[in-house]
């Protein structure tokens, strides 16, 4: 047998075996289990109550939020990289796969529709999603969040019937730098006043 054939041939088993190899040891894609993140939820009721609805405006709902985004911020306040007490202490206590259990069925459950409360500043906050402040250089929050306030996963939140008062809580806490795990958020808040964050935080409780 030719050298050359002789070495093609021995790469090719040997790519061969490195591929079986490979096929026996690759793990099966991660699929979450809605009812293991349902037991893994229930010590997350006080705050967020049973299925992540609308219970207090300073806890966040997470009924329809994106898994890949509750996972997400789970892990940064496992990590510290997002400060907050409870929720430290709360995410400390679970694994990664707990995690995806408990982001699918928060996922799982049918966001609900919210409303605007304050009609005066609703002119503004719907000019601020739509449009931003040019004059500030604020981008429209629809561009990432999309316009009817859905989001895109990952990085990007569902927004729409969320807590005005939530909402509100978080820009401020970007804005001052006491929350400090994206800084994007954090860029654009620094830009806004008071009352700029109360009209879209307010507005996009009743987007739809």
């Amino acid at each position: 047998m030719k050298p050359f054939v002789a070495q093609t041939l021995l790469a090719l088993t040997l790519s061969g075996a490195a591929t079986a190899a490979f096929a026996v040891d690759a793990k099966p894609a991660f699929k979450p289990d809605i009812a293991k993140g349902q037991q893994v939820a229930a010590t997350c009721m006080a705050c967020h109550t049973a299925d992540g609805s609308r219970g207090s405006p300073a806890n966040p709902i997470l009924q329809g939020q994106h898994p890949e985004y509750l996972v997400k911020q789970l892990t940064e306040y496992k990590s510290g990289k997002r400060k907050n007490a409870i929720m430290q202490g709360m995410a400390a206590a679970l694994s990664e796969d707990e995690m995806r259990h408990v982001a699918a069925f928060y996922a799982s459950k049918q966001p609900r529709n919210g409303f605007a409360r304050v009609k005066e500043t609703v002119g503004l906050g719907e000019q601020i999603w739509r449009g931003g402040i040019a004059a500030k250089a604020v981008p429209a929050c629809a561009g990432c969040h999309s316009p009817n306030g859905a989001g895109i996963p990952i990085q990007y939140p569902r927004i729409s019937g969320q807590h005005g008062d939530y909402t509100e809580a978080q820009l401020l806490n970007f804005r001052s730098g006491a929350r400090g795990n994206n800084a994007q958020m954090m860029t654009i808040a620094a830009k806004m006043n008071d009352r700029e964050i109360k009209a879209v935080a307010d507005y996009t409780a009743g987007l739809r």
